[in-house]
């Protein structure tokens, strides 16, 4: 049976990566800071401590390992963009240098098929309205873009025979978040139902299991992705639109924030990813997650 490496598994996004890898019947491995708390997967997963340090000792990790997918990211709480507080030396050290260590770590262990989850952020300013596609040059304009991009080019430049890195670049990714946890959006639910004034904001969104499927497609996939990246995004969402769905369910008779500019957005080309089979949910699935989580 093959044994994933998960890092980060217990994450937000890690978690449905995790359930993904076992319902195709893989047996799981996550590091983290901390152990997931009981009953957070749906089958049992092995943890292993593991800092995400340049200086560690990654052998216990990859004992074993076939397949590694990196979600870990080590930021303040509830933070990417400006995730590093008052230590960008240390938040560099350990998310550039620390996931390269990772990889070359995979590498040397004999691992094949990896992936790195990398963010829309690489792309950073660009021209209003202009659609990113992978060929879009990147230009960072936050420090959390700068680590991913500086990750990114580092890990495809190990794509060789033997080992087959790729990296996904995600936009914004919604969805349960897992026991004892709340989802994205609870705080701005919250905020809408007391009637407090929600500022106008849109942005592109993926739900996290049409993330895990893409990072299946391209642990599985025949076709030649070593060395290649892949953007995963799926709608815009736009927070009247959103808390309109919302007041739909719930019958909640809030005001609505204005209607957002979407005329600046940067929207995100996924048509390499579709090429290998990357059907995501769309509207519909936004639809189902907001009715799930508004009755619960």
């Amino acid at each position: 049976m093959t044994l994933a490496l998960v890092s980060g598994g217990g994450g937000f996004v890690g978690r449905f990566i995790v359930e993904k890898l076992l319902d195709e019947g893989m047996s799981v491995r996550i590091t983290g800071r901390t152990p997931p708390v009981d009953e957070f997967f749906s089958r049992s997963v092995e943890f292993v401590p593991q800092a995400l340090d340049p200086e560690s000792d990654f052998s216990a990790a990859f004992a074993g390992v076939d397949t590694f997918v990196h979600a870990a990211f080590d930021h303040l709480p509830g933070k990417y963009r400006g995730g590093e507080g008052g230590d960008a030396e240390g938040f560099r050290r350990r998310n550039h240098l620390g996931t390269v260590a990772f990889f070359r770590a995979a590498e040397a262990a004999g691992v094949r098929r990896a992936v790195f989850l990398s963010s829309r952020a690489v792309y950073g300013a660009q021209k209003p309205g202009v659609v990113l596609t992978e060929q879009t040059v990147p230009h960072p304009d936050t420090l959390y873009g700068e680590v991913k991009l500086a990750a990114e080019r580092e890990i495809l430049s190990m794509a060789a025979a033997g080992f087959e890195p790729t990296v996904l670049r995600i936009t914004g990714v919604y969805g349960p978040a897992g026991k004892g946890r709340r989802h994205k959006w609870a705080d701005l639910f919250d905020d809408w139902r007391a009637g407090r004034e929600v500022a106008p904001r849109a942005g592109t969104e993926v739900h996290g299991e049409d993330v895990a499927t893409a990072v299946s497609l391209v642990l599985s996939a025949t076709d030649d992705v070593a060395g290649e990246a892949f953007n995963v995004s799926d709608i815009t969402v736009d927070r009247r639109e959103l808390l309109g769905m919302a007041a739909e369910i719930t019958d909640v008779a809030s005001p609505l924030p204005a209607s957002a500019d979407l005329s600046a957005l940067n929207v995100m080309s996924c048509e390499k990813l579709r090429v290998l089979g990357w059907r995501p949910g769309g509207p519909a699935k936004l639809f189902d997650f907001l009715r799930s989580s508004l009755a619960s």
